[in-house]
Parts: structure tokens; C-alpha cells; sequence
């Protein structure tokens, strides 16, 4: 189950955790069981939670509210009952789960699209998505590659646009491989988290070429999770949240605090349903180079193993002007006008905004000057690395 701590621990034990290892895959919760599933902590009516401040979804959605997109939510399935997804939100049909006794698949759609409601401060990324809840595990701690790679198929043939793997396999097969390419061929883009808490872990398909692997951090900023890698893209808000809950029963109501790695994905994929709605001409790769080149870097401005090329900046992934084909971080330097320019309409926030801007101007700034390079470095080889005709005076 989610890492849930103080007061939202789930009511459960080893021996629950025996039967969910066991339950069949695609079946639904065993009648003993179901009275052991998560339940709500309550509704949520306390201060904004710090991982949707960060995010400030609400100062996005005059651009875009993900409207037109559909998120595949793989993992423990979804509850539909909970009141704060819209009717006709959840996608239903063969190969979804309405139904989630873990609790892990909910809490991630909510973080995913969760309705403005009056009677909580919780809301999701991007209501106006779709979600299709797909659950190819009940086990605590992830499960068969090759059964994930088939819910990923099954997600590509229902016509998911953003796959979120809420819940990753702890080993690789060529199968998920094969999964992870024809969704880059369908044009689809993979979220997944690197989950890892123990030393030497490596979660997949997260660690695959082609899928954004997402890193976790606490309100400090720091990494959450211990796996880390060349291939972890990008961080985001995955320690103390609150998001929807299993076993709401129509009602609105919630889970918090909640500590798990794997949430850290599902901001990312909120926000990348934001970017395509609003960018429905770019592809995957180009999804993720915006969402990389406008996180926000740390001190040294280099990629981080566990925070991959910076936190999440949601707003700036969404407005920013990026010339098209700029490539992402680590790849070669590409110098244009308009780089993280973000429109004159847009409201300005002090404090934020200000650190964005720097941050802004520092990128192109290191952009243009690896431009210089670059170019110095070519015309030497013309030259055969000769010395220019030209000389200080």
C-alpha cells in the first residue's frame, strides 16, 4: 500500500498484505478482503497542500485544463465513487478497473484531474482531462513486467495519449520493452517514477529509453527516494500530499499525509496532459524537452541522479516560448530567439516569478555562450586547427 503516515495510516497488516499478493490480476477484490481496503482520512479543508502550490494549477488553467486528453492511470485501478471526479470523467469499458482497494491508482488520478470542489482546498492538475484506470496490480511494491506491459498495450489501444505508470515493476522484460517502443511509435508519452527506497534499486519502465523516469522530493527540495540515474529526467512533489481516496462511497473525501516516491509522476503527468492540450502539435520528445528545459535547476545547474534536470515548474512548461526543435537538456545547444519567453498576458507573481526569470535568463545566457563554443569548435576544424589570419592588435 502508499506510505501513508500519522493519522492516514491504512487499516491493514502482514496478512492482508499475503492476500493482495495473491489476488488474481484483473480481478476484483475478494469480499474478505474489501473491508481491509484504504478508506478516507476525512475530507481535506485545511491549507492548500504545498505540492499543489507548487504546481498552482489554478493560474494555468486560463491556457489549458488538460481538456481533450486521455491519462491512463496504471497500477492498483481507480475508485470512481469518489465525488471529486466528474461524472463520465473515468473512462470505463474492457480492461479498466472502477474498483481500487490499495488505494495508490486513486490517489494518483486525484493528483491527475481531481473537480474544484467548494468543500475542499485539494484540487487536480488537470480537470478537464480524461482518465482511464487501468490496474494490473494489487501487491504492495509493484508487479509482473509482463503483465504491466500489457496494461501499457491495452492504454495504447484505448487511444491514452499520457501513460502514467502509478505503480512500476521492480525488474525489465523484453515484453515491457517492446510496450515502451510502440508507444513512442503511437506518439504516446510514459511517465513513470523512479520509486526506489532501497540502495541499487532500479524501477522500469522507468529506467527505459523513451519514458520520462520522475524523481521525488519533500518540501525541502530534497530527493525522497534512493534510486537514482542517468536516465531520471525531471523532480517533482512526492512526500507529505494529499490527493482523493479509495473507499469514498460517492462523498468527497481524502487521504493525507501521504508519502510515496511513485506520486511524484503523477504531477508530472498532470502537467503534461496541461502542455499537450495547450501544444497539441508537439510529440512525446518534445513534450519532455519542455518540461525539462524549463524545471528548475539546482545550484550547479547540472543534472542531479535523483532529481534528474530540476523541479517541476508547471507554469513555465506550459507558456513558455520554445522555438520548435530545441532539444532538451544535455543535448546540443540550440541558440533562438524566444527561449523561455513567457507571453505578455500572462500575470506575473513576485518572488517566484523573479526566480523563474533568472533562471530563465541564465539558461539562454548559458545557451548562447555554448552556441560561441560550439561555433569556435567547428570553424577550428575547418581550419585544420590552424591559427586565424586575425590577431589581437
Amino acid at each position: 500500500m502508499v506510505g501513508f503516515a500519522g493519522k492516514s495510516a491504512v487499516a491493514g497488516s502482514a496478512g492482508l498484505m499475503a492476500l493482495l499478493s495473491v489476488a488474481p490480476v484483473w480481478a476484483p477484490v475478494p469480499a474478505a478482503v474489501a473491508e481491509q481496503c484504504a478508506n478516507p482520512t476525512g475530507t481535506y479543508t485545511e491549507a492548500v497542500p504545498w505540492g499543489q502550490r507548487l504546481i498552482d494549477p489554478a493560474r494555468i488553467w486560463p491556457l489549458s485544463r488538460g481538456t481533450g486528453q486521455l491519462v491512463a492511470v496504471i497500477g492498483t485501478g481507480v475508485d470512481g465513487s469518489n465525488g471529486q471526479f466528474a461524472s463520465g470523467q473515468l473512462v470505463g469499458g474492457q480492461g479498466t478497473q472502477p474498483d481500487d482497494c490499495d488505494g495508490r491508482g486513486t490517489i494518483a488520478a486525484g493528483i491527475v484531474g481531481a473537480q474544484p470542489d467548494p468543500s475542499t482546498t485539494f484540487v487536480g492538475i488537470a480537470p478537464g482531462a480524461k482518465i482511464l484506470p487501468i490496474r494490473y496490480t494489487q501487491a504492495n511494491g509493484g508487479g509482473d513486467p509482463g503483465q504491466l506491459a500489457s496494461a501499457i498495450e491495452t492504454a495504447l489501444n484505448r487511444g491514452a495519449g499520457i501513460i502514467l505508470v502509478a505503480v512500476p515493476a521492480a525488474t525489465d522484460s523484453p515484453a515491457l520493452g517492446g510496450a515502451v517502443s510502440r508507444a513512442k511509435e503511437k506518439g504516446a508519452l510514459i511517465v513513470s517514477p523512479a520509486a526506489g527506497t532501497q540502495q541499487g534499486q532500479t524501477s522500469y519502465p522507468t529506467a527505459t529509453p523513451g519514458v520520462l523516469a520522475v524523481g521525488s522530493t519533500n518540501q525541502a527540495g530534497e530527493a525522497v527516494q534512493t534510486e537514482s540515474g542517468s536516465y531520471v529526467g525531471i523532480s517533482a512533489p512526492g512526500a507529505e500530499l494529499v490527493s482523493t481516496s479509495a473507499g469514498a462511497g460517492g462523498t468527497v473525501a481524502h487521504r493525507w499525509p501521504v508519502s510515496d516516491p511513485s506520486l511524484a509522476a503523477a504531477h508530472v503527468a498532470g502537467v503534461a496532459a496541461l502542455v499537450r492540450a495547450y501544444h497539441p502539435e508537439l510529440s512525446p520528445e518534445q513534450v519532455v524537452a519542455r518540461l525539462t528545459l524549463t524545471a528548475h535547476r539546482g545550484p550547479s545547474g547540472a543534472h542531479d541522479p535523483r532529481r534528474g534536470w530540476g523541479a517541476l515548474d508547471a507554469y513555465a512548461a506550459v507558456s513558455a516560448a520554445i522555438p520548435a526543435g530545441t532539444p532538451g537538456p544535455g543535448g546540443p545547444p540550440s541558440v533562438g530567439p524566444g527561449t523561455y519567453v513567457v507571453p505578455a498576458a500572462a500575470p506575473a507573481r513576485a518572488g517566484t516569478d523573479k526566480v523563474s526569470g533568472v533562471l530563465a535568463i541564465v539558461g539562454v545566457a548559458a545557451a548562447i555562450a555554448a552556441g560561441v563554443v560550439v561555433a569556435a569548435v567547428r570553424r577550428g576544424k575547418r581550419r585544420g586547427w590552424r591559427p586565424s589570419r586575425f590577431r589581437a592588435s
